[in-house]
C-alpha cells in the first residue's frame, strides 16, 4: 500500500507541465533529457540556437575539422621527404566551408532526433526561469516543471574597453568567415587561442599571437608551455609576449592593432580569444534566488544541486571543469541520481584533456608545479626527442613526454605528452593514472615497438633541471 507521503508527492509533480525542464541542449543538457526521458518522465528542453551547443555547433567538433585542414600543410611537407612527388596544393577555404556545415548540420540532426526517440519535447526559444518552478520561452510561453535543470553552456567573453573591440571577432565567428584572411592576429593564451593560431597557421595564413602574460597556455606544466612554444615558432607562427591589444582601427588595407607599447600590427582579422564566461545572463537566475558567483557561474553542491533545492545545473555554466565529456558525464550523474534512484555524482579528479595546437597536447594530473605544491617531493621524468618520422627525412618538430612521480609512493600524479596524437595516447594514460597507478607497474608495461608512444615506458633516469643559464 502506498504510504501518504508518497502519494502526496506524485499529486505534487502530476501540477507540473514537465517532470523536467531542461534549459540548454548542449552536450550536457541533451544527455541528462535523454536519460530522464528514458525513465518515463515528462521531459522538456529549451534551446535558443541550434540543438548541439558549443562543442556541436561552434567549438569542439568544428574546430577538430579545422585542426585536420590546417595539418595537411605539414603532412605535405612529410610526404615529400618520404619521396611522395606532390605538385602544387593549395587549400579551398569555401570548399572547406561547406563540407564543415553539412557535417554540424548532421550531428545537429543526430542530437534532435535523439531527443525525440527518448521522448523528449523540443522548445525552440530563449528560456528564463520566473520563480524556481516557471520558465517562460520566447514565442512559446510558459511551462511549469517540478525540476529544472540549468544547461547554458558558456560564449566567449569580449572586452568592453578596447577601442575598436567592434571590428573584431570572437571564435564563434572564426567558424564563419567568407573568406580565408591573408593576415590574422589573435589576442589571447590560452587553449582557444593557441589552438586557433595554430589553424590558420597551418592554412598558410600569416598569423600572429598576442598575450599579456609570460608564456600561453597558463595552468599548464611550465615544460610544456615552453616547448609548445618553441614548436609552433618553428612553423613560423609569430608569438608576442608580455603584450596586449590596446586599440584596434580600421583602415583601407585592413585593421590596426596597436599594442600597449605602441607597437602596430597590421591585419585582415583580428580575433580575441581571451577565455569564456557562464553564460548565464538573462536566465531569470535571480527571480528564482539561485546562487551564482561573481563569473555568473551558477553554484552547484556534488551532485550538481544549486542552492535552490529543484534547480540544477551541469557543464561549463557551472565552470568547474569546462570539457564536454565532463558536461555528459555531470548531466548523466544528475539523471540518475534524481530519476533513476541512484545517488551518483561525478568524481572530477583526474580527468584528462587535449589542445589540439602543433604539436598537440595530452594531459592527465597535475602539473610538475601542481605536484610540488599538493604533494611535496616528487620525482620527474623527461624526455624531448625527435620521432623515428620526422628523423627519416630531415624534420624538427620534436616531441615531449613528461611523468610526474610522487616520491615514497611512486604513484604517477601527472602524465604529458605533446606529440603528433598525444591526446589519444594519453586517453589511455588516464585509465592508469586514475586507477593510481605507480611508476614500477608503469615500467612493468613492455614497450610497443616502433612507437613514439613506447618512451612513455622506457624513462627510468629521473631529470634534473639544468642549472640557471644552461640550456636543456
Amino acid at each position: 500500500m502506498e504510504s501518504s507521503s508518497s502519494t502526496h508527492k506524485e499529486a505534487a509533480v502530476a501540477d507540473y507541465d514537465y517532470d523536467l525542464f531542461v534549459i540548454g541542449a548542449g552536450s550536457g543538457g541533451v544527455r541528462a533529457a535523454r536519460l530522464a526521458a528514458m525513465s518515463g518522465a515528462r521531459v522538456a528542453v529549451a534551446e535558443e540556437h541550434r540543438v548541439g551547443g558549443t562543442c556541436v555547433i561552434r567549438g569542439c567538433v568544428p574546430k577538430k575539422f579545422m585542426v585536420y585542414a590546417s595539418e595537411y600543410s605539414k603532412s605535405f611537407e612529410t610526404a615529400r621527404g618520404y619521396g611522395w612527388n606532390l605538385g602544387e596544393t593549395s587549400f579551398d577555404w569555401p570548399k572547406f566551408l561547406m563540407a564543415k556545415d553539412d557535417e554540424i548540420a548532421r550531428l545537429s540532426g543526430i542530437y534532435v532526433k535523439n531527443l525525440q526517440n527518448a521522448g523528449a519535447e523540443l522548445v525552440h526559444g530563449k528560456a528564463r526561469l520566473k520563480d524556481r518552478h516557471t520558465v517562460e520561452v520566447d514565442g512559446c510561453g510558459v511551462r511549469t516543471a517540478a525540476k529544472i535543470l540549468i544547461a547554458t553552456g558558456g560564449r566567449p567573453w569580449m572586452p568592453a574597453d578596447v577601442p575598436g573591440i567592434e571590428h573584431a571577432i570572437s571564435s564563434n565567428e572564426a567558424f564563419h568567415l567568407t573568406e580565408l584572411p591573408k593576415r590574422i592576429v589573435i589576442a589571447g593564451g590560452g587553449y582557444i587561442a593557441a589552438e586557433f593560431a595554430c589553424i590558420f597557421n597551418g592554412l598558410g595564413v600569416d598569423t600572429t599571437l598576442v598575450h599579456r602574460g609570460p608564456n600561453i597556455l597558463r595552468g599548464f606544466d611550465d615544460d610544456v608551455r615552453s616547448f609548445v612554444t618553441e614548436e609552433m615558432e618553428k612553423r613560423g607562427l609569430k608569438i608576442r609576449l608580455g603584450s596586449r591589444i590596446a586599440n584596434i582601427e580600421k583602415t583601407a588595407s585592413g585593421l590596426a592593432s596597436t599594442c600597449a607599447d605602441n607597437h602596430v600590427l597590421e591585419s585582415d582579422v583580428v580575433m580575441f580569444a581571451l577565455g569564456r564566461e557562464p553564460y548565464t545572463e538573462g536566465l531569470g537566475l535571480e527571480a528564482a534566488g539561485v546562487e551564482i558567483g561573481e563569473n555568473g557561474a551558477v553554484k552547484v553542491d556534488e551532485f550538481s544541486r544549486s542552492s535552490v533545492d529543484n534547480i540544477w545545473a551541469v557543464g561549463d555554466v557551472t565552470d568547474r571543469i569546462n570539457l564536454t565529456p565532463v558536461a555528459i558525464r555531470e548531466g548523466a550523474a544528475f539523471a540518475q541520481t534524481e530519476f533513476f534512484d541512484n545517488p551518483t555524482s561525478f568524481d572530477h579528479d583526474m580527468v584528462a584533456s587535449a589542445v589540439f595546437t602543433q604539436p598537440q597536447i595530452g594531459v592527465v594530473g597535475l602539473s610538475e608545479a601542481e605536484a610540488r605544491r599538493k604533494h611535496g617531493k616528487v620525482d620527474i621524468y623527461l624526455s624531448k626527442f625527435r620521432p623515428m618520422k620526422e628523423t627519416f627525412y630531415g624534420g624538427q618538430q620534436r616531441a615531449l613526454i613528461k611523468l610526474v612521480v610522487e616520491q615514497g609512493s611512486e604513484r604517477i600524479l601527472g602524465c604529458h605528452v605533446v606529440a603528433p596524437d598525444g591526446p589519444e595516447i594519453v586517453q589511455m594514460a588516464a585509465i592508469a593514472l586514475k586507477m593510481g597507478v605507480t611508476k614500477p607497474q608503469w615500467d612493468a608495461t613492455c614497450a610497443v615497438h616502433p612507437t613514439l608512444a613506447e618512451e612513455l615506458v622506457t624513462m627510468r633516469e629521473k631529470y634534473a633541471a639544468p642549472a640557471l643559464g644552461q640550456v636543456a
